[in-house]
C-alpha cells in the first residue's frame, strides 16, 4: 500500500480507494482459491457409485413394498372367499341338534308297541320341544315371525289369498293365517299368508 500525500486530499481519496479494491482483490483470490480446492477435493467417480447405490437400495425397497402389497391382496382374497364359503356354518352347526331331536321323535313314532297312546303322546311333546328349539334358534339369528292375526292387512308384509266374513273381527283385518311370515333384521324374508276379514 502507497504513501497517502496528506497535503491533496483528493489525492488522498484516490490512494485510500486503490489500497481498499488491492485488498478486495486478494480476498476474493483467497476466495475462489478455496473453491478450486473443494472443487478438486470432490471426487465424481465416487459420488456416481454412492448414488447408484442409494438408487438399487431405493429400488430394492419399492420391490419389496410392492410384493409385500400384493401378498396382502392376495391373502385378503383368500380370507374373503373362504368366509363366503363357509357363511353358513355357524346357523348349520346351531340346527343340528333340531334334527336330531326330530329323528328321536320320529324313531318313537314308529316304534308303536303296547303303548301307542303314550308314545303319541312323548312324540307331540318331543315335536314340540324341538319347534321351540328351532324357533329360539331363528331368534338367535335375528330371524322372527311377523305378528299377523287380528292385525290391520299390511299387503307390504302379508300376501291376502282370500277374504271371509268376521263378526269378531273388523275389515280388512287378518282373520286367520296359513303360513307365517319372517324378518331376517329388518328385511323381509318370507310375506305371511293370511285370509283377511270382510267385516259383516
Amino acid at each position: 500500500m502507497g504513501k497517502v500525500n496528506t497535503n491533496d486530499p483528493f489525492q488522498d481519496e484516490v490512494e485510500i480507494e486503490k489500497a481498499s479494491g488491492e485488498s478486495l482483490a486478494a480476498e476474493e483470490g483467497g476466495a475462489e482459491g478455496k473453491d478450486s480446492e473443494v472443487e478438486e477435493a470432490r471426487d465424481p467417480v465416487k459420488e456416481l457409485a454412492e448414488a447408484q447405490e442409494e438408487i438399487a437400495d431405493l429400488r430394492d425397497r419399492m420391490l419389496r413394498a410392492a410384493a409385500e402389497n400384493e401378498n396382502f391382496k392376495k391373502r385378503m382374497e383368500r380370507e374373503r372367499s373362504m368366509s363366503l364359503k363357509y357363511a353358513g356354518e355357524q346357523i348349520f352347526r346351531e340346527m343340528l341338534p333340531v334334527v336330531d331331536n326330530l329323528e328321536r321323535a320320529i324313531e318313537l313314532g314308529e316304534s308303536g308297541g303296547d303303548n301307542a297312546g303314550q308314545n303319541l303322546q312323548s312324540f307331540l311333546e318331543g315335536v314340540k320341544l324341538t319347534l321351540k328349539n328351532l324357533v329360539s334358534t331363528l331368534e338367535k339369528f335375528e330371524v322372527k315371525p311377523i305378528e299377523s292375526l287380528g292385525g290391520p292387512f299390511d299387503p307390504q308384509h302379508q300376501e291376502a289369498l282370500t277374504m271371509e266374513k268376521s263378526d269378531a273381527v273388523p275389515a280388512n283385518h287378518v282373520v286367520n293365517e296359513f303360513e307365517k311370515g319372517y324378518f331376517y333384521k329388518d328385511r323381509l324374508l318370507r310375506p305371511a299368508k293370511v285370509v283377511v276379514s270382510s267385516g259383516n
